[in-house]
């Protein structure tokens, strides 16, 4: 057996101590603590020592891996205890991180394909996150909701294994803290949960998120950002907001594999061979993450939940018509600068052309068709709304690249700031225009 699954299985054993909160009470955090204690200042070499030590360790001489670890658990205990964290997404935010890792690494015994390594780690820790929580819920005689802790625990597996392909192996301590602290979120917004819901959301993600890491449309860290919000967004919204999501995500990835030969001896061609990665993401769909999760949370804002439900659209329609112009529009000669009109060089940042204006168009249009065709109350008149938040914000996105970007702002910067303007016209549009 590898030093490194060894390893894997110390720390899933010390994860395992957490279950015991539930009889602790407010003592939950000491078993942690203790282990944090031994781990700094008293297991300094031996068996045990080499059992849990990483490479830095035997550098430094103190097993600082699992000190952080355990600190983090102590720290997630206290937040259960005193704070009003649930006890049940404390116990499955350790299992997630400690069995998913132990995953990882069980898989990585037979292969190193960063994907299978991957799916691992996300299985291992959502039937981990999941068997935490229905523990917790038999030794405090609660009912087991089967879909409710399905869907958390797999919400809180994505979390984990994206911050650890973005982060590093010591960084686990952030990792687990993120990922309960997201979960406590999670809970709190998701009012019910159905067995058919979560099925059906797990199974679409899933596939899709493989098939777009098969293609080439995105890599091991663009997938897992994909999955996590296709999953939310289906929770939180529903099927037709999914179906919007993926108008973009699906056509905008083919547009960037578009004459992709051609793009690169224009010089203006994706890196990666066109994968999508967490920072494109994340750039092109953070504002319709935080609408969705706006609209879940709406029942306590004073605002109309359906508003968030606009500006969800319209950041997506911003997204595709910025990729329709850039991806297609890059294509044709003669761009001119945005905001001069001057002639500029293919692939100069805010240079457009009118033949990727009409396709940039055409791609908010298609977004506003999605969202009249299968979101409740858009009606002609939202659909309208959406197209003139998308242009706007394909706009927006060319001005600020022919101003700002390349100096203070990166090109992620830029596609959030102009899914934003969709977001915020498309709102305030439909507000003004269909009322409260």
């Amino acid at each position: 057996m590898q030093p490194t699954l060894r390893r894997a299985g110390g720390f899933a054993l010390i994860g395992t101590i957490s279950v015991t909160a539930p009889v602790l009470g407010r003592a939950a955090f000491v078993p942690f603590a203790a282990v944090a204690l031994l781990a700094a200042f008293v297991i300094t070499d031996g068996p045990l020592f080499d059992l849990f030590a990483r490479p830095s360790d035997h550098r430094e001489g103190r097993l600082n891996g699992l000190t952080g670890f355990a600190l983090a658990a102590a720290g997630l205990a206290i937040l259960a205890t005193e704070l009003g964290l649930p006890i049940d997404l404390f116990v499955a935010s350790v299992f997630v991180l400690s069995y998913g890792n132990l995953g990882k690494r069980l898989v990585a015994e037979a292969s190193d394909e960063p994907f299978l390594g991957t799916a691992g780690f996300g299985v291992a820790g959502s039937a981990a996150g999941f068997a935490g929580q229905a523990g917790v819920a038999s030794l405090t005689s609660s009912p087991i909701v089967a879909p409710r802790f399905a869907f958390l625990a797999v919400a809180g597996a994505l979390v984990a294994a994206l911050f650890r392909e973005m982060l590093f192996e010591r960084d686990d301590p952030l990792v687990m803290l993120s990922a309960g602290l997201l979960l406590w979120l999670f809970d709190s917004l998701a009012v019910s949960v159905g067995v058919v819901d979560i099925g059906a959301a797990l199974a679409v993600t899933v596939a899709l998120g493989y098939a777009s890491y098969a293609l080439g449309a995105a890599s091991v860290a663009g997938m897992l950002s994909g999955v996590l919000l296709g999953l939310l967004v289906i929770v939180f919204g529903g099927f037709g907001w999914f179906a919007v999501l993926i108008a973009f995500f699906g056509i905008g990835s083919l547009s960037t594999k578009f004459r992709y030969e051609e793009k690169k001896r224009r010089g203006i061609a994706e890196e990666n061979e066109g994968a999508r990665g967490t920072g494109n993401v994340l750039g092109n769909a953070a504002v319709a993450l935080l609408c969705v999760l706006l609209f879940a949370g709406s029942r306590s804002l004073p605002v109309d939940g359906l508003l968030f439900q606009y500006a969800f659209a319209g950041s997506m329609a911003a997204a595709l018509s910025d990729t329709l112009s850039s991806e297609i529009g890059g294509l044709y000669d003669s761009p001119r600068l945005i905001t001069t009109m001057e002639s500029v060089p293919p692939g100069t940042d805010g240079g457009v052309t009118w033949q990727g204006e009409v396709f940039g168009v055409l791609g908010a249009t298609v977004v506003a068709g999605v969202a009249f065709a299968l979101l409740p109350d858009v009606g002609f008149v939202g659909a309208a709304v959406v197209t003139l938040g998308g242009f706007l914000g394909m706009t927006a996105d060319s001005v600020l690249g022919a101003t700002v970007e390349g100096q203070q702002f990166g090109n992620e910067a830029v596609n959030f700031a102009a899914t934003l303007v969709g977001a915020v016209v498309s709102a305030v549009a439909a507000l003004a225009l269909l009322g409260p």
